[in-house]
């Protein structure tokens, strides 16, 4: 592979410059730092670089930043000194082709997904649910399955949840116990969803995967930024969203083992919120999506302040490590420094605990993979420059972005199609008529029962006739037992039976 194709990630203190070989992007990477050492810068380089091998990218703006990222860069005298370290000569300012994300559908393209896709794991997760709960919200994904009812929204899911208490006696035989007490947790935890955005999240028409991938006239990968500013607000919709954006691109794209580029590469901003608290089945689906995920094509760069914030299992599928600045000023600081310092392959050169703590803005830690994928040893940076905006660009201008972008009106408005919801309450509304059916036909019954013993009360009441009359006075007249016998015998038949 030529240097052209090569990303520079900066020069050593001898001018060496340092580079990264895309073809090991699919190894995964880690970008780590304090608050304000230039994370962010590091992010935008790498994004940039990958963007022109015709690499699609997808990052969270987390702080609106990135947004720069789309306009050209502008010459300054500290770019040019930090060109000249690095013995550049060719570093054209131009912008990357963009599309802006926006979950509430403010800021750019509306970004969907149905409860379906989403499934009850990473459902579960959001929602913060114990084991029972989990388990019922489980059962209820089985039951939908079963009676194919879709899980589009949240009022399907609600809808679905509703419905399986009404009937938990029946579905029980079938699905086990399911606890009203539960169904009702689970639905007090998604009116909390509701209030946290999360009815705009779920629904269609949900992100199709194709839209992160494409590459514009010019050979140019598309950067995807999803503008998180206000979704870090509420950071399990935020974690969940990316790590159910990476198990459908682990499952929709095709085998495609190394290759000179990766097919997508994805940057996790404050990964560590992707790990705090969360349960070790969550841990280990992590794990895994990262692990399998590399023979698709797609690298992933988590960017976080210690690596400590990454469980080892992670940590371990992570070959590029780009070091930034940390502060030593507490005996916590001080070990993760330790930490930091202990996931590089050491360079005799070089005292890496002291230096992480000397880094200047700008200034990291870098270790690499080789061609045969071996990690390289840490070495001291000075990043380089992008060639876009450092900083975010107007409200003017992303709106003229998002005028001209290849896909606008394809998410802006949302469809509503017959599911789960509308299914079960078309159930409802015809349970209802069969109800009211039954009570009217048992009205009627009664009311026809009533009316004949009304008829039959009727005829004892009713006078004699003459012709009872007539025999009932000769059977009183007489008076002796064979008289009384005689009348049975000839009149039995008429007036009653013989003994």
């Amino acid at each position: 592979m030529t240097e052209q194709q090569q990303i520079l990630i900066g020069g050593n203190k001898a001018g060496r410059q340092l580079l990264l070989d895309p073809a090991m992007a699919n190894r995964h990477g880690l970008i780590t730092g304090a608050t304000g050492t230039g994370k962010t810068v590091t992010l935008q380089v790498l994004a940039e670089a990958f963007s022109r091998l015709g690499v699609p990218v997808f990052s969270a703006d987390v702080k609106g930043d990135l947004s720069g990222i789309a306009n050209p860069g502008k010459p300054h005298e500290k770019v040019s000194e930090r060109l000249r370290h690095m013995g550049v000569t060719d570093h054209p300012f131009a912008g990357c082709p963009t599309l802006f994300w926006d979950i509430e559908g403010k800021t750019g393209h509306p970004v969907r997904t149905t409860v379906s896709e989403m499934g009850p794991v990473l459902l579960a997760n959001i929602l913060e649910l114990n084991d029972t709960q989990t388990g019922i919200l489980h059962v209820s994904f089985s039951i939908a399955d079963d009676q194919g009812l879709l899980l589009l929204d949240l009022k399907d899911l609600r809808s679905m949840l509703h419905w399986m208490a009404e009937n938990r006696k029946t579905l029980s035989a079938d699905y086990g116990n399911i606890a009203s007490q539960s169904v009702s947790a689970i639905q007090r935890k998604l009116l909390v969803l509701k209030e946290a955005g999360g009815e705009q999240f779920f629904g269609e028409p949900a992100l199709s995967i194709e839209d992160l991938m494409h590459v514009d006239f010019s050979g140019r990968g598309v950067v995807s930024l999803l503008d998180a500013s206000s979704l870090y607000s509420n950071p399990k919709i935020y974690t969940t969203f990316l790590l159910w954006l990476l198990s459908e691109l682990m499952e929709e794209l095709p085998e495609r083992g190394d290759a000179p580029l990766p097919k997508l590469v994805f940057f996790f901003d404050e990964a560590h919120l992707l790990f705090n608290n969360s349960p070790k089945s969550l841990i280990d689906r992590i794990t895994q999506v990262v692990r399998l995920i590399r023979s698709k094509g797609v690298g992933i760069f988590f960017v976080s302040q210690y690596p400590n914030d990454i469980p080892d299992e992670v940590l371990g599928q992570l070959g590029c490590r780009i070091q930034h600045a940390l502060r030593a000023f507490t005996p916590k600081d001080q070990k993760a420094v330790k930490v930091a310092a202990n996931t590089f392959r050491q360079n005799p050169d070089i005292d890496t605990v002291k230096t992480i703590t000397e880094l200047g803005v700008g200034e990291t830690l870098v270790s690499t993979l080789d061609p045969k994928g071996r990690p390289t040893m840490v070495d001291w940076c000075l990043m380089a420059p992008p060639h876009s905006q450092i900083g975010p660009i107007t409200e003017a201008e992303k709106n003229i972005l998002m005028d001209r972008s290849p896909i606008k009106g394809r998410y802006e408005h949302t469809l509503d199609r017959e599911s789960a919801y509308e299914r079960l309450i078309e159930r409802e509304a015809r349970l209802k008529e069969k109800r009211q059916a039954a009570a009217a036909e048992l009205e009627r019954e009664k009311m026809v029962t009533q009316a004949e013993k009304q008829k039959n009360k009727g005829s004892k009441s009713r006078r004699q006739s003459p012709g009872e009359a007539f025999i009932k006075s000769i059977a009183r007249s007489f008076g002796s037992q064979i008289g009384r016998t005689l009348v049975r015998g000839i009149l039995g038949s008429l007036i009653g039976k013989k003994r």
